[in-house]
């Protein structure tokens, strides 16, 4: 009796350091404000600027980003201005956290007493923000994150499919909706 109540132990305890180790992981998250106010009808083009106070990721990484949020304004009817004049600024900023991660496993059984391990690695949260600005008045609009969208993995195509579902996704409340 003293084995089960044992085991069932054990097996409650890697259940819940498996627990523990999978709250850690959520999907992209998405947050925006915009200036209360503005009417976002009276934009159509845009221009993409650079906000010198960001880290920019490698010349590919960044072309992937614009491509992916010109993918997505385009699909909303927005046009890139292909001179110097345009409705609107486009920016982006993205940044890369590292956060401990813990991996538990465990078994536990009869003959060998149980065993169990947790081992902790560092993951990295690749977070894009993409802010909107009018020209005319010079001030910021609309902003939008994305947590977690720029998380490279070693597989282009997996990268490039969580890029454009976080822009896809950050974009969807772009322009708000008009009360």
């Amino acid at each position: 009796m003293n084995r089960t109540k044992s085991t069932i132990g054990q097996v409650l305890i890697v259940l819940a350091l498996m627990l523990v180790a999978g709250s850690g992981v959520h999907g992209q998250q998405v947050h925006y404000n915009y200036m209360p106010g503005t009417d976002f009808s009276k934009y159509h083009t845009y221009k993409w600027v650079d906000i010198p106070s960001n880290v920019h990721p490698n010349q590919i990484i960044s072309q992937e980003i614009k491509d992916a949020v010109n993918n997505t304004l385009a699909a909303k009817g927005f046009t890139l201005a292909t001179g110097d004049k345009a409705d609107l600024y486009v920016g982006y900023q993205c940044s890369v956290d590292q956060e401990r991660q813990w991996n538990a496993w465990g078994m536990g059984g009869r003959l060998m007493g149980g065993m169990g391990e947790a081992t902790s690695s560092t993951i990295s949260n690749g977070t894009l923000a993409v802010d909107f600005y009018d020209p005319t008045s010079q001030q910021l609009i609309w902003r939008g994150s994305a947590e977690q969208t720029l998380n490279p993995s070693g597989n282009q195509q997996k990268d490039m499919n969580k890029l454009n579902k976080g822009v896809a996704k950050l974009l969807k409340n772009f322009p708000p909706p008009q009360k």
